[in-house]
């Protein structure tokens, strides 16, 4: 006979969510958001752009594959919580090192299973993303709301899961060399960019312009990352300083900080994308791609019409700005995430154009 549950979900507005615990069995405040992917929730887990956050899974069934040890994009998952309608906890998968749970427990992060999962994700899309405190099933709503009231969000994500120090990733191949600044960069995009006959390097987010200049890269590359991207003015003025020096790429959160760099402004969405199967239209091709999000702000299109950048890509579910470039300085970026994991992969050749683009810069070099 199953136990009463033990946990509780409070949203600032009041809802309350009962549910069973299962891995780190701890309370906590976050925001809460949702993630509509089919698969891939051990990625989701360790991308270090869900610090901070309880995320609220879609697909009913979460644990069932386990946890392979191959799969993670991070050493250390940040997410604040995950929270799911059903948890298997016996996995079948010959790949699977542990259980979901187990992993974790081990890194402190905490799960809601049994939780009406349709109405509370509706609740979000309704309502918007909110703060919630996930805590004792004994919890009133009273106590829950007081504690809510009384906690700041913290503002220092990037700095809690950039790198401490340089780390290189190399190619078996090497063609080029990419600094790539890292925000909460994860490992498929050096991964895409090792296959592609790069070397990576990856320094902290908040390394100058003076000290990638150093490196002599062949291209620069903005990763994703958690939070409100004008909380990191220091990587905003140091691609400001990079501008021109060398072929630039961005994703998601580093697509911000470009524009943020060119003068444009970012907004909040109201409930953010995240999941594996948005639209998006690419302007140049008219074709459309079918993507993997993970975000809460968006790039302003009015402010963006008094930079030098140009709009490339619109999500077609609600017209944001999925993708801009500047062809005069040899800068572009994406709102969305070509190296996928998890998603589809129709956004590779982004890669190639970035690898283009530095081959273009060295034989320009060359003949000069």
């Amino acid at each position: 006979m199953r136990k009463d549950p033990d946990k509780k979900v409070i949203l600032e507005d009041g809802q309350e969510y009962l549910g069973w615990s299962f891995g780190a069995d701890k309370e906590a405040i976050l925001e809460i958001v949702f993630n509509t992917s089919m698969v891939g929730y051990q990625e989701i887990l360790s991308d270090p752009s869900y610090t901070d956050q309880a995320v609220v899974m879609t697909y009913p069934l979460i644990g069932n594959y386990g946890m392979a040890e191959d799969d993670y994009e991070t050493d250390t998952p940040s997410i604040g919580a995950l929270i799911v309608h059903e948890y298997n906890d016996e996995p079948s998968n010959f790949r699977s090192a542990s259980s979901l749970g187990q992993v974790m427990a081990k890194y402190g992060i905490v799960g809601v299973s049994g939780v009406d999962t349709r109405k509370l994700n509706r609740s979000i899309r309704d309502f918007g993303s909110r703060r919630a405190i996930i805590t004792s099933a004994d919890t009133t709503l009273e106590d829950g709301l007081a504690r809510l009231s009384t906690c700041m969000m913290p503002k220092d994500a990037v700095s809690r899961v950039s790198c401490r120090a340089k780390r290189l990733f190399p190619a078996t191949e090497e063609r080029f060399h990419v600094v790539a600044i890292d925000c909460g960069m994860k490992r498929n995009i050096a991964r895409a960019m090792n296959a592609m006959g790069c070397k990576v390097t990856v320094v902290p987010w908040n390394t100058p312009a003076s000290g990638i200049r150093a490196l002599n890269p062949d291209g620069v590359f903005i990763s994703n990352g958690p939070g409100d991207p004008m909380d990191v003015p220091d990587t905003i003025q140091t691609i400001r300083s990079l501008i021109g020096f060398k072929p630039m790429f961005g994703i998601c959160l580093g697509h911000q900080i470009i524009s943020l760099a060119y003068g444009a402004r970012t907004y909040k969405l109201k409930f953010g994308h995240r999941g594996g199967n948005h639209p998006v239209k690419n302007l140049e091709t008219g074709k459309i791609e079918i993507t993997s999000q993970n975000h809460s702000y968006a790039v302003d299109p009015e402010s963006l019409k008094a930079t030098p950048l140009k709009v490339t890509h619109i999500n077609l579910l609600d017209n944001t700005i999925e993708g801009a470039e500047c062809e005069k300085d040899r800068v572009f970026s994406v709102q969305y995430h070509p190296e996928s994991a998890p998603g589809p992969q129709d956004s590779r050749y982004l890669f190639e154009r970035f690898i283009r683009m530095m081959k273009e810069g060295a034989d320009h070099a060359e003949k000069n």
